[in-house]
């Protein structure tokens, strides 16, 4: 099958691209020695320069010129490799399948593993489509809305006959007053009784609406219960296929890199993979280059087609290595390779057929610490912000990253914020219900937070609370300062770790989220008195490379699943 195409077939090589710098890098850092091992080496890097976006674009208007490509949006990419003896060459993916299949001519194959598992796969998603459209059927029970009519109107007549009976009760109580002044004593016992008979007359009418109610709602009551048993049911099978097809998927699937070595996807990524890892364009050609003795020289991933309802993507963009499927499987990847590929021959000039640029820049990647379909936390790197800031130069954040990567990434919202220099534990929702729920626990102070910090200066005591209001400058702002008078009261707990030579280990815990609130209780005479390492808005003047302070817990109740979750990040100073 022809895989290997010569770069005529995209782009013109009659004239030349202006020198420009790559505009996004594919890395990882190489395993020192095996898979979870935690000490690492150098990073390794994979360019998208102006030739391979070049070679896409060509690729793109292949693609434009069959309308069945628009009308199934997925991710395409190229990779531009070496042939041992120097000669260049296209590779050319695509993510998942390809109008129901996995192997087209002309594209590189699946990795090995998904023909393994390819029959247990189609049974499987028979069995979860079964699923998908019972709970559809189940969800639309017209009796749901039928109860839920009848269970107002009855609603609505106990409240009248109430309002009723409340008025006949006020009218019996004056009538007795009245008669037991007026009438002689067999005349007042007959009027009491029939007092008490109209009474007794309206109690069965109430009994009687709610014996009605209760014939006729509980029937509706225990079809929705045992529907919604049913859903729950469902729910639970839904996750139990899922989770066993892509344990299997993950056991079987076996990436090579570039130092020959082969491992499945399970030993890559013990804790579990989104469902599609391995499926993407990336890892499909970089494994094909590594089995074929190709050197990779750059490598460019866009997006063609249309978007789905949970996707932001759009036709013709560039977009780097998704979070969750592609990131954790680079380093292992590229490893073999030198840090720094070749450069193209200067005689190999090309141009690009389009102006069209796209994507997101930057080194910076972001671990993911936990995911489910209603939150996403990451462990976020020091120097970049949370959410974008105000003006054109301050918009590179871990919101707009992930928004740009993720398929439901609109959606996004970020929960709290971390400064850009603090590193830490960062929760966003994917939802506008999870993100005011959580936002309320904020609120109520019911999510517990713990950082560490490095002073930089000894604190003799080894614990205690510092408890001094805050308030904005306004002439020298981000800067916080202690206001008795209009401050907000912020208080923080706060432990020593341990003292190393002239510096304290701190472990700090706020119970209020003011802006700057730790760095101003650290370096404040009246809290601890001595600045965060490396903060120098607060006056420290040590020479170091960050700010020494990292947001390492974060123990909050999960709206949807009703459990507790206590998340951790390693304090990487």
């Amino acid at each position: 099958m022809l895989v290997l195409h010569v770069l005529s077939d995209f782009i013109d090589c009659d004239f030349a691209i202006s020198g420009s710098s790559p505009s996004y890098w594919y890395e990882g850092r190489c395993l020192q020695s095996g898979v979870g091992v935690a000490h690492r080496r150098h990073r390794l890097k994979l360019p998208r320069t102006s030739i391979s976006e070049a070679i896409a674009h060509g690729l793109m208007q292949q693609l434009a010129k069959n309308d069945c490509y628009f009308r199934e949006g997925k991710m395409y990419g190229i990779l531009l490799v070496e042939l041992p003896h120097g000669e260049q060459r296209v590779l050319k993916a695509f993510s998942g399948l390809l109008n129901g299949c996995s192997v087209v001519e002309g594209w590189v194959p699946p990795i090995p593993g998904r023909d393994e598992v390819a029959l247990e796969e189609t049974r499987t998603l028979a069995q979860l489509d079964a699923i998908k459209h019972e709970l559809f059927t189940l969800k639309q029970l017209t009796e749901r809305q039928q109860y839920e009519t009848l269970s107002d109107e009855f609603e609505q007549q106990l409240q009248a006959m109430s309002d009723r009976h409340r008025y006949s009760k006020h009218q019996r109580q004056q009538k007795r007053q009245q008669i037991c002044n007026t009438l002689t004593e067999e005349a007042l016992t007959i009027a009491l009784e029939q007092l008490d008979e109209e009474s007794r007359q309206q109690g069965i009418e109430r009994r009687q609406l709610k014996r009605q109610q209760n014939e006729l709602l509980q029937p509706l009551q225990q079809l929705i219960a045992a529907t919604d048993t049913r859903i729950s049911e469902l729910k639970q099978q839904r996750k139990a296929l899922s989770r066993q097809l892509q344990a299997q998927m993950q056991a079987s699937y076996s990436l090579t890199n570039f130092s020959g070595r082969s491992v499945s996807l399970q030993q890559l990524m013990p804790g579990g993979s989104p469902t599609g890892t391995g499926d993407c364009c990336a890892p499909k050609l970089l494994h094909y280059a590594a089995t074929h003795n190709l050197k990779p020289l750059a490598m460019a991933e866009f997006w063609w087609g249309a978007s789905s309802v949970n996707q932001d993507k759009i036709q013709g963009k560039f977009y780097g290595a998704c979070a969750e499927r592609c990131q954790p499987l680079m380093g292992f990847l590229l490893s073999g390779l030198k840090p720094k590929p070749p450069a193209l021959s200067p005689s190999r000039g090309v141009r690009s057929p389009s102006p069209h640029r796209g994507g997101v820049g930057g080194e910076v990647t972001l671990p993911i610490i936990y995911e489910d379909e209603w939150l996403i936390v990451v462990n976020k790197p020091t120097g970049l912000l949370s959410v974008p800031g105000r003006y054109r130069d301050r918009q590179d954040s871990v919101l707009s990253r992930l928004r740009h990567l993720l398929p439901d990434g609109m959606a996004l919202a970020s929960v709290h914020r971390l400064d850009q220099e603090t590193s830490g534990i960062l929760l966003l929702a994917r939802d506008r219900q999870t993100h005011r729920q959580i936002n309320q626990q904020f609120q109520q102070r019911q999510v517990h937070k713990v950082y560490e910090a490095i002073l930089s200066g000894v604190v003799t005591v080894d614990q205690g609370k510092i408890d001094l209001p805050l308030w904005g400058d306004p002439e020298n702002r981000p800067y916080q300062k202690v206001d008795w008078q209009d401050g907000k009261p912020s208080l923080t707990h706060f432990q020593v770790i341990a003292r190393e030579q002239d510096y304290t280990r701190v472990e700090f815990t706020p119970l209020t989220g003011r802006t700057h609130q730790l760095r101003v209780h650290a370096a404040d005479a009246r809290g601890l008195g001595v600045t965060i390492l490396g903060d120098r808005l607060y006056g420290c003047c040590a020479v170091t490379s960050r700010l020494h302070l990292h947001a390492r817990e974060l123990r909050f109740q999960h709206p949807q699943l009703e459990k507790t979750l206590h998340l951790q990040a390693i304090t990487p100073f």
